[in-house]
């Protein structure tokens, strides 16, 4: 099978979940008890006030109509308006997106750069000195949550050492990454012990496979094995840990972006939530589902490149 069909048939898979994610976004307002549209307004509002509202939200429309209103506006990026902010939601989304984005890769590099030579270290002395040491590490790492670590970072690198700001973003490119950086690493903390320990065990396991004593046999130096034949074989291992993370990065980015003040889409979530703004909190709630099913669907796409008998 070719990439282009596997890759066809594997986005064709993602669609049933796609509307099952729309059907998910669309029922967070209908879920709220009692009347939508009082609730955000509040108590005090007035029925005229909740009839406007109603009429702006397509709340006095059926059901079905409000769905398919929902879908067709989504297609086109269309979320509404913000309630608190009085501003169109997409490019609000947009805006903040761009900040969450650039804390994830940069927690997902950190955590590549400490779990890969790591767990070759580890794999390749397995059961010695080094192999406890990079274990128990990964453990102790792996205990720590996030939230608290976040906490440890900024009392010893803000405000004792003062090497990175404790909150919001810098200028320039330099005081950008920096004001990202203590986010990113709380995030990394977390990730790197869980692809530590699977890209350990898959190299472990590949070590041992035909190929690669082949490939000895044949008079490769050691590092060529390692690295040709042995990582790359067991990286797929590694993906599969990123792809079933990512839920958990974007839930940790809402927790760490509003530790360090970062404008970010976790931010607007929790502020959404506190001042009741069902508009944001569906759009967000879609842009979240539509994000891990589109990264798992580029991890299937990366095993088929990695591994072509994936494909078949």
């Amino acid at each position: 099978m070719s990439l282009i069909v596997f890759t066809g048939r594997r986005l064709a898979q993602s669609i049933p979940v796609l509307i099952v994610i729309t059907l998910a976004a669309f029922s967070v307002i209908h879920l709220v008890p009692g009347d939508p549209a009082r609730v955000m307004l509040g108590s005090r509002a007035t029925d005229e006030a909740i009839a406007v509202l109603r009429t702006q939200l397509g709340l006095d429309k059926p059901l079905v109509t409000q769905y398919l209103d929902f879908l067709r506006n989504a297609l086109r990026l269309d979320f509404g308006e913000s309630l608190f902010q009085r501003a169109a939601i997409g490019p609000i989304v947009a805006a903040r997106a761009v900040h969450s984005l650039a804390l994830v890769t940069y927690a997902i590099l950190i955590s590549l750069v400490i779990a890969v030579p790591l767990a070759l270290l580890s794999a390749v002395r397995r059961n010695l000195m080094a192999d406890h040491v990079v274990r128990a590490l990964s453990t102790l790492a792996f205990c720590m949550p996030s939230f608290w670590t976040a906490l440890l970072l900024v009392l010893l690198f803000s405000i004792r050492l003062k090497f990175f700001p404790t909150s919001g973003l810098g200028e320039g490119l330099t005081g950008y990454m920096a004001s990202l950086t203590l986010p990113a690493v709380s995030i990394a903390l977390y990730l790197t012990p869980i692809l530590l320990r699977s890209l350990r065990a898959s190299i472990i396991q590949t070590l041992t496979a035909e190929f690669v004593e082949a490939a000895r046999a044949r008079g490769f130096s050691e590092g060529r094995v390692l690295f040709k034949h042995v990582l790359r074989n067991s990286l797929i291992a590694m993906l599969t840990i990123l792809g079933v993370n990512v839920g958990y990065l974007i839930s940790g980015a809402v927790v760490i972006e509003n530790v360090f003040s970062i404008p970010g889409l976790g931010s607007l979530m929790v502020a959404a939530i506190v001042q009741r703004d069902y508009p944001v909190i569906v759009a967000l709630t879609l842009v979240f589902g539509v994000v891990v099913v589109a990264a798992n669907f580029l991890v299937d796409v990366c095993y088929a490149i990695l591994d072509p008998r994936i494909r078949q």
